[in-house]
Order: structure tokens, then sequence, then C-alpha cells
């Protein structure tokens, strides 16, 4: 049965709190909790359409709606208003399932008519749908096995902690007892022995770690040395609640030194509903990269309409969003060592992001046909007996397998950097993130034109040069001084090709040349966020011309179709209707070389 909705009336009205001066306002906070618990409203026959700024677009749409059911939500308060609004809650009898200390939010189940009225307390910041999350799903019609091209001499990230937060783990030979400790958050973040009823968990740790034992080696992970932590968020079918995941990011941030957690693989998302300020699942990676901890995000699997065919741009999933989260897009790599026969996938999601237009991916890595470790009691390895590989492995692919590739290389980052400078400080994650852009090799399409930015970021992974990058980059060197100790080339040869580096870096409203990987640049200390707090061109750059500038806005306006259109209108940068699915992004293609504030095109 639907409960009534709180009002905020009774000489407590919001009127008359917005008229009082602050002191009073902050002394009255108690006060406004208990007229939240005890007062009755008389429900208006018409829906709700004040003061939903602080809901995010799918609770908005309820709440205008009329819609009176219950909903899970992620509530973000101020720092001073988690403990009262938790316990108001649940005086009134709401069900508050977690709280998340970390953002300074809780998740509860609340009453879609009371949502409105709850979104104007005053240390009440935002309140999210608790999202359903899903695995980065494979593409069924795999046929090709895909190839790293790494010498079996990489150092193997020995020492380097990776938290898998996915679907769970299943101990098999090729991870070699490295699964270091296990938790299942479906569970409320036991402690349990490792286990994986779906699959998708078990396929990406072994892109990651495994050691290709059952398979001579044959199918060993990027990083076949690493420790594995595992952190149970997704069920049997692969899907599972944004809170969970927020509280496994939680926990390893909590726990990194304990358990020696360097980096979080994320080859799961949904569809980005509000800005990444608001957003919980984005705050809560940004609070882990804060911390030290570089995590690594599946941009999503919607870069092509499963209708029409017509390729899609704005696509990104959440936590694909968050600034300084390594986002990832996925190529084909057509069964060889060669880089010159590589395609992006069709499927990978495109940028830029939903309300921030942000450009993302960061970079794209092998992501189409990867055989892996099976979770050989999972539905998937149980379901699916055309992408089993002999007894143990599984084939599949998305940009889920493409984010666990570039979380090996991430460790083998790390454990190069370790071994050359045992005594300096460590790469911050903005130092990661920046060697592995600046190395990649930028991908062209067919007809040998570089895919935009939007598509590939600066192009794709590649590990032997950012482990060349990363061994003469010493982190002991003051700040703005050079930091580069040997001699590089900005080269890799692959197969017999000799293959430049991108040279540049994306950072999240800019791409170019920008700031000089060589030097310990203020922007690589660990207190920056990507995108944030650092003075850049006022350009945004997303193909090979500039394509907007800082004055550019996207109104309500766009236009989708075969082109990219928006309308400079001055206030902050916005997106027009989300869609309730990425599966609804902007498709059609970018393409055109005039640039004008009417309309806005990219230029491959």
């Amino acid at each position: 049965m639907d409960e009534p909705a709180p009002s905020y009336g009774a000489g407590l009205s919001v009127a008359l709190l917005r008229g009082m001066p602050w002191n009073r306002l902050r002394f009255l906070t108690s006060s406004f909790f208990c007229a939240f618990l005890l007062i009755p409203v008389v429900v208006d026959a018409q829906p709700f359409r004040r003061n939903t700024g602080k809901l995010d677009e799918r609770l908005a749409r309820a709440v205008r709606a009329g819609d009176r059911d219950s909903k899970r939500v992620i509530i973000k308060t101020t720092s001073r208003g988690l403990t009262g609004l938790t316990g108001a809650l649940r005086t009134r009898g709401h069900s508050v399932r977690r709280a998340h200390r970390t953002i300074n939010a809780l998740t509860a189940d609340i009453p879609a008519s009371a949502l409105n009225d709850l979104s104007q307390l005053p240390d009440v910041e935002s309140i999210s749908i608790d999202a359903i999350v899903r695995a980065e799903d494979y593409v069924p019609e795999s046929t090709v096995r895909g190839t790293l091209g790494l010498p079996l001499w990489t150092p193997g990230g020995d020492g380097v902690g990776i938290a898998v937060v996915d679907s769970g783990l299943e101990p098999g030979p090729d991870f070699e007892g490295r699964i270091v400790a296990f938790y299942d958050f479906t569970q409320g973040g036991r402690a349990v022995p490792p286990s994986d009823e779906y699959g998708h968990g078990t396929h990406v740790a072994g892109l990651i770690a495994g050691d290709g034992g059952m398979s001579d080696r044959r199918y060993r992970g990027v990083a076949h040395k690493a420790r594995l932590i595992g952190l149970k968020v997704l069920d049997a079918n692969g899907v599972g609640y944004t809170s969970d995941v927020i509280s496994a990011i939680e926990f390893a941030t909590a726990n990194r030194d304990q358990l020696g957690i360097d980096i979080i693989n994320l080859s799961l998302g949904h569809p980005i509903l509000e800005p990444a300020a608001t957003d919980p699942l984005v705050q809560a990676v940004e609070a882990a990269a804060r911390a030290g901890i570089i995590v690594v995000v599946a941009a999503g699997n919607y870069g092509v309409s499963s209708e029409t065919g017509e390729p899609g741009y704005a696509g990104i999933l959440s936590p694909g969003n968050a600034p300084s989260a390594i986002t990832v897009g996925s190529v084909r790599t057509f069964d060889t060592d060669r880089r010159s026969d590589d395609r992006v996938a069709e499927y990978s999601s495109r940028g830029p992001t939903w309300y921030d237009g942000m450009a993302k991916p960061d970079i794209v890595a092998p992501g189409h046909g990867l055989v892996s470790v099976a979770a050989r009691s999972g539905s998937l390895y149980l379901d699916n007996p055309a992408l089993r590989v002999g007894r143990w492995y599984l084939r599949l692919s998305g940009t889920s397998m493409a984010a666990a590739v570039v979380s090996g290389a991430a460790a083998l980052i790390l454990q190069a950097h370790r071994n050359a400078f045992p005594s300096s400080p460590p790469l911050s994650v903005n130092a990661v993130k920046a060697i592995l852009q600046y190395t990649a090799l930028p991908v062209r399409d067919a007809g040998g034109g570089r895919y935009d930015f939007l598509t590939q970021g600066t192009g794709s992974v590649n590990a032997l040069g950012a482990i060349e990058l990363a061994s003469l980059l010493d982190t002991a060197a003051p700040i703005s001084a050079a930091w580069l100790v040997g001699e590089i080339t900005s080269s890799t040869v692959i197969d017999n090709e000799t293959l430049d580096w991108a040279g540049y870096i994306m950072w999240a409203d800019a791409v170019g040349s920008g700031i000089a990987v060589y030097v310990n640049d203020p922007a690589w200390a660990q207190n920056i966020i990507w995108g944030s707090s650092v003075e850049w061109d006022d350009n945004i750059i997303w193909g090979n011309n500039v394509i907007w500038g800082s004055s550019i806005a996207w109104g309500s306006n766009i236009i989708w179709g075969s082109s990219l259109i928006g309308l400079a209108d001055g206030g902050a940068t916005s997106w027009g209707t989300v869609p309730d699915s990425p599966e609804q992004a902007a498709w059609g293609s970018l393409a055109g070389t005039s640039v004008t504030a009417e309309s806005i095109l990219t230029s491959p």
C-alpha cells in the first residue's frame, strides 16, 4: 500500500524556511526532519513539477507522472546531514538499507510521492535511483580469438593488487591461489569463499591475471602474476544494484592498504541519468581515485543501433563518465598481432557523455573474441556451449573485456615503475592514465582515416610502450622539473611494424600535447581530479580540428541524425532528453568540416 507523502506545512513551510537567516535555518534542521516524519499531505491530482532539480532524470519523470510506488534511491546529503536524515527516515518507517559515508549518502526505499518534498530538505543535495547495473554484456557472435601481442618477458604485475568488482570469481588452476580475498556485496559485504554463478567476473579476472596454465600459456592474462581481490556485486544473471557497487568501491578504498589494492576494475554500468557531479557511482569512483586507486571502467556496448546498424554517439555508461576513471572502448584485432588491421568495434560506446559533454572513452583496447578463464559452474558457460573453448575457457566480447586488458596493462606499468625506482614515490592515478594515453597507438578505419577522439580516445593501449615510459619516469624529481631519465623514441615495434605513439593526452574537456608527460607537472598530483582544477586551453578538440569552444553549450534542441547539431545558449553544458536506455543514444555519424556556433560538427 502506498504511504502518504510527507509535507512541510504547519509553520515549517519551505517558504518560511527560505526567509529565515542561515543560522536559524541550521538550528531548525532537526525540527525540519520532525515535520518530515509527522505531517501528512494532501496529494494534488496533478503530478508534481516543482523542485525536481535534485532528482535524477528517472526519478524526476516518476514524480511528474504522479508515480506513488516505492523507489529504491540513493540520497546524497551534506556532511552534517547524513546522521540526521538516517534517523528521520527510520523513525518515519522507511527502510534505510545502508550508509555510504565516503560520499555522504544513504540507500533507502522511499515512496515516489515523497521524493519532491524530501528533495527540499536543506541537507539533501541530490536523490538518485539505485539503478540496476549490468555486466557489459558479451556479444554472442564472437568468432575469433583475440590476441594482445605481449611477449613472454613482460613483468606480469607481480605484487600488484587488482579488485575485480563484478559477478564474482571461481577459483581454478589459472589463478594459482592468487585470489587473496573475496567479499560478497550482494549479501552485505560478507567474507565468503570465492564463487561466480554468472561467469563474467571470472572471465574478466582471467584476462587481467590468469596465467594460462590450462592452455600451455596460450590464453594468459596481461598481468599473470597480479593478486586478485574479488568483490561480488552482480547476481547469477549478471545484474545488481548501484548501491552494492558503491559499497564495494568504498570497501576497496577503505581497505586499500590492508588488502594491497592498486587498481579497481569495473566492467559494468548503467545509463547516465544525471551530471557526473551528482551521480553517486561517479562520486564513489572519484573518491577512490583521490585515495590513490586506479579505476578502470568499461565504456559500454552501445556504439551501434541494434535496429538500424547506424553508429551511435553519447552511449557512454556510468561510471564511464567519471572524470578520473580510465574509460575503455573495444577494438577488434582480427586474430593478429599486427596493429594496422585493427578496427574499433562497432558496438563500442562513443562519447560524449550525457549532461557534461566530456570526451570519452579515454582509450580503447582489444576486447573482441577474447578467450579467458571460464567459471564452469556459471550460467554463461553452461548456457552458451558455442562460446566454450575446450573445457576451461570461454570466448566473450565487449568493452568489459577491453577494460580488463587495460587493468592488466596498468598493473604492468605500476610494476615496471616500482622495479625501476624502488625508492621513489609511486606513480599517481593521473600519471598512469597519462602514460596509457600518451603511448596509445591511434586506430584507423578501413579507409585509412583516424577514428575521432569520441570513438577511440587517444588510441589503442600499447602495453609495451607504456612499460618503457613508466620505467623512465623518476617520480622523485621536483615538481615542474623533468623526470624523464633516459631517451624515448615515441614509437613501438609490434609484428615488424614501427608504430608512433599518440603523443597527446585527452583531459576530459581538452585534447592535445597540452601538458608534457616528460615533466613532473602539478597535474599529476594525487589531489587533482582529471578534468578539473587545471588550467587548460578554452577549446575542446574531439577530431583533428577544434569543434567547440568554452562558450558553446548544448541546449535541449539537439538534432540527431547525420550530424550532431547544437546551439550556443551561453549557459552550463546540458543535454536534451536523457534516454531510458543507451540504445536511444545519438544515432548517426559525426561528419562535416564547418564549425559555427549553430552547427558543431566533427572532422575525422
